[in-house]
């Protein structure tokens, strides 16, 4: 067994690795404390079978980072670990490709048995954390990750990008090609989006922000 967990706080990490260790004797287990050191790990290590996640990062909006992971890599499952625990949180994490969800405070007997069962091919989600059907999509749209789910992996990291507030020279800079190419990328996105401009974007994509999942929760 071969996992991967991706964390920021390094005392977290370290008590996390040794949870897994303990459950898994024989399990390799790796760290990063970053999306893209994350990237960097399983584009080098082939043999990862499970990342560790979790969602609230220095850097990271939302569940930008799940969702970047998950494009590029979309056969290393993902167990979601994180201090955020609201239903409708646990939803869109798992709406976004996620295959589990651990809450933080949750005991190592719930992290075994998570991990075993997200390694079976099962969706795991602990009881009393539950993953309510959320509204349905307003004008007859399909859902946001549905549509996310139609870019490519490059045409992702474009949309994080502009959540980000960058410009295209900017995100050409970045990506290392022409404003010519980075225009045709948000070009498709609107067209996969079903917007007419970045604006738009921002507006389509605020349910991956946990502030405002959260704040149309106590709205509800």
């Amino acid at each position: 067994m071969h996992l991967m967990i991706v964390d920021d706080h390094p005392l977290f990490r370290e008590a996390l690795a040794s949870a897994v260790r303990l459950a898994f004797p024989a399990a390799a287990v790796e760290e990063a404390d970053g999306i893209e050191a994350a990237c960097a790990t399983l584009s080098r290590l082939r043999s990862v079978d499970l990342t560790l996640l979790d969602l609230t990062m220095r850097g990271v909006n939302g569940f930008d980072g799940l969702i970047a992971i998950r494009t590029r890599f979309p056969r290393i499952p993902i167990l979601v670990v994180s201090g955020l625990d609201d239903p409708r949180i646990v939803r869109e994490a798992l709406s976004h490709g996620a295959s589990g969800f651990v809450p933080k405070a949750a005991g190592k007997a719930v992290l075994t048995r998570a991990i075993t069962d997200v390694l079976n091919g099962s969706i795991f989600v602990p009881e009393g954390v539950g993953a309510q059907e959320g509204e349905a999509p307003r004008g007859g749209k399909p859902p946001i990750a549905q549509r996310i789910a139609e870019l490519t992996p490059q045409q992702v990291r474009v949309l994080l990008m502009i959540r980000q507030g960058k410009l295209n020279k900017q995100i050409a800079h970045e990506l290392g090609v022409g404003d010519s190419t980075v225009k045709a990328h948000v070009s498709e996105i609107l067209r996969k989006l079903g917007v007419i401009s970045r604006t738009q974007i921002v507006i389509e994509t605020a349910n991956l922000d946990y502030d405002h999942i959260l704040s149309e929760s106590s709205t509800n």
